[in-house]
């Protein structure tokens, strides 16, 4: 066993379900750690969801839910999407976990006491969708730079960081480590940021105006700032600050970010290491954004691309290899069906597909499915020495790996692909099969082949691990065993003679633009809005709710809000109030006289000033929106089973 690796995603805001940007960063994290699982590394690999802040409770507020619970439901989504892409992280942390909590308050305390905090009065330009304040100079012709909307002016009194204070220390740090964050023009974009004065960090909200988040040790009065809370994540996980997993694999982790949260993981988490008296980690590495339309995807913009129908139309593996072979990493790439189609149909059937249906077809014609004797010395084809070439493949694609190239590290094991199906049309095995003496050759030829196979089943495992295993059992290796480790990789000659070989199978079949695109436009939408099933219940789970009936006496709109209609329901027994995130869908006169259903024992909550007692069951996707509505009468207060 050699040196700790750890790997770290941005914890998801759970303000929106899962998009491919989401799919791309864990897929990105989930093969450079697959790599060095196959150095024989111990590993550590984080993901989670970031859980506070105004945007939850705006999010939760229009579907009539309270925070916490709103919080569940999208975070089940992040956490049951990942295993259906392969994605093998070691922890997935929620910023509602109590131990992330406890050090939050512990490294806000530790940072009070250092003198680096201190209150005052501020007045400035707040973005509620960034959560943050900005200065005149960081707006873009008076809009926020992210969400080109004008920042509304807030006064208030708050805790203040002391960032100022760090700013020529964490210029010095970077020039000292100069690839602590990578690629370089990121870096640069950080010392350009810090040319400019840095501000000190507003660091808490008010719980007059915010309560949902994590309060400070130090003022029950106030809560602490979203981004203040998530980064210290990636040190929570790992027991800061006694345990075992905190001192193996702290400070040597690579964090993977978006260009978009380059400043908060750039500037913010260095400065508050520093400030807490703990090292500072080894490597950022930022990513570009994947762009649909020519946009960057964004559920604003409406352009984000479900990760749920892309796996279920075109496999998991498949959108593996084409999101780490697409994207360059530290650029922009963009993304759509037509390309990976062809990707697909181009990389996927033809070149590696096709060449392990001949190799296993020949194989299994010429010798019927058993290894033949041969010298793995023997090189019939000086002109193509498969075992030099693999050797030369395997540098390439390891010094890539290294370096987060991994369109650059796929690109070298295609080229061995394509050195193979050369070979295959150069030796013509059909042809020496018809010649007795050459009996020998073609043993070598076919049996040369499969190791290049095998070769090529170890390389591709970090990108896509199911292929990988499906290859390896056709070439008769056990799967218990750990073909798949870098030095196993480089041996030649590791298929015995004497071994009984599977036929093969077709690995990736081609996908017909025409009927994938035939579907209708309806259809793929329902399966785009989809969300992922909910954790299986018992019966004795589901007799803990109680659904009733109830007839809406009226209904009306929330002052100041958009999606909140205020309704007074008759349950039978009582009279309640219920605020529902339906007023997009519904005027308060085409609810009022319906029976509805209620989820009846929620616990109330305070929405916009309205005491909601209960919740009403509706459908809502991204368009459209359902109350769930009896069609038959039933006498207020019924209890639905």
């Amino acid at each position: 066993m050699s040196s700790a690796f750890y790997i770290t995603t941005p914890i998801y805001y759970v303000n929106a379900k899962p998009h491919l940007g989401h799919t791309y960063t864990t897929i990105a994290a989930d093969v450079a750690c697959r790599f060095h699982r196959m150095k024989d590394e111990k590993t550590f690999f984080l993901t989670g969801t970031d859980e506070h802040g105004d945007k939850i409770v705006k999010a939760a507020e229009s579907g009539g839910m309270e925070p916490k619970t709103y919080a569940d439901r999208i975070s089940a989504l992040f956490r049951e999407l990942w295993p259906e892409y392969g994605i093998s992280h070691d922890r997935f942390i929620r910023t509602t976990d109590p131990d992330h909590i406890a050090v939050v308050k512990q490294i806000l305390q530790k940072i009070y006491d250092a003198g680096d905090i201190y209150f005052s009065d501020y007045e400035g330009l707040y973005c509620f969708d960034c959560e943050r304040f900005y200065t005149e100079r960081e707006l873009v012709e008076g809009k926020c730079p992210d969400h080109a909307k004008e920042p509304v002016p807030i006064r208030e009194s708050n805790y203040f960081f002391k960032m100022s204070s760090y700013q020529q220390w964490l210029i010095d740090y970077i020039h000292e480590n100069p690839d602590m964050i990578q690629p370089e023009r990121y870096k640069n974009e950080v010392l350009g940021f810090l040319r400019e004065p840095l501000d000190d960090l507003c660091i808490s909200r008010p719980k007059t105006r915010l309560e949902w988040g994590i309060t400070l040790p130090f003022d029950q009065n106030y809560v602490t700032y979203v981004w203040f809370d998530a980064l210290i994540n990636y040190i929570s996980a790992l027991g800061y600050p006694d345990g075992e997993n905190f001192k193996t694999f702290w400070p040597h982790v690579r964090h993977i970010v978006a260009k978009d949260i380059l400043k908060p993981h750039g500037i913010y988490w260095p400065i508050m290491l520093k400030s807490a008296g703990i090292d500072v980690y080894k490597h950022l590495f930022v990513h570009g954004y994947w762009n649909v339309d020519e946009s960057k995807m964004s559920k604003s913009l409406g352009n984000v691309v479900d990760p749920i129908y892309l796996k279920n139309t075109y496999g998991s593996d498949a959108i593996r290899y084409f999101l780490m072979r697409e994207m360059t990493f530290g650029l922009d790439s963009s993304f759509n069906e037509v390309a990976l189609i062809q990707r697909i149909n181009s990389d996927l059937a033809n070149d590696l597909g096709n060449l392990f249906s001949r190799v296993l077809a020949m194989f299994h014609k010429y010798f019927k499915a058993i290894v033949p004797q041969w010298d793995p010395a023997e090189n019939p084809y000086p002109e193509f020495d498969l075992k030099a070439a693999a050797e030369s493949t395997i540098r390439d694609f390891s010094t890539s790996m290294d370096n987060f190239e991994f369109h650059k590290a796929l690109a070298s094991v295609w080229e061995y692909i394509g050195t193979m199906n050369k070979f295959v049309d150069t030796a013509a095995p059909w042809e020496l099969a018809k010649q007795e003496s050459a009996r020998q050759r073609l043993a070598a030829v076919i049996c040369s082949l499969l190791e290049g196979l095998r070769v090529v089943s170890g390389l591709i495992y970090p990108v896509m691990p199911e292929t990988a295993s499906t290859m390896q059992k056709h070439l008769g290796l056990d799967q218990q065993q750990p073909f798949y480790l870098m030095d196993e990789i480089g041996k030649w000659g590791v298929i015995p003679p004497g071994a009984e070989l599977p036929k093969g199978v077709s690995l990736f079949p081609r996908m017909d633009p025409e009927t994938i695109f035939a579907a209708p436009e309806d259809k793929k939408e329902k399966q785009s809005n989809v969300s992922a099933i909910m954790p299986e219940i018992t019966m004795e789970d589901f007799a803990s709710v109680d659904l009733r009936a109830a007839t809406v006496i009226s209904a009306e709109r929330v002052p100041k809000t958009d999606k909140l209609l205020k309704l007074e329901l008759d349950l039978g027994f009582e009279r309640r109030t219920v605020v529902a995130g339906v007023a997009e869908f519904y005027t308060p006169e085409e609810l009022a006289g319906k029976t509805v259903v209620v989820l009846a024992n929620l616990k109330p909550a305070k929405l916009k000033g309205v005491q909601s007692q209960g919740m009403l069951l509706a459908g809502i996707d991204n368009e459209n929106g359902s109350v769930a509505v009896l069609d038959r009468h039933l006498p207020p207060g019924t209890r639905l089973k």
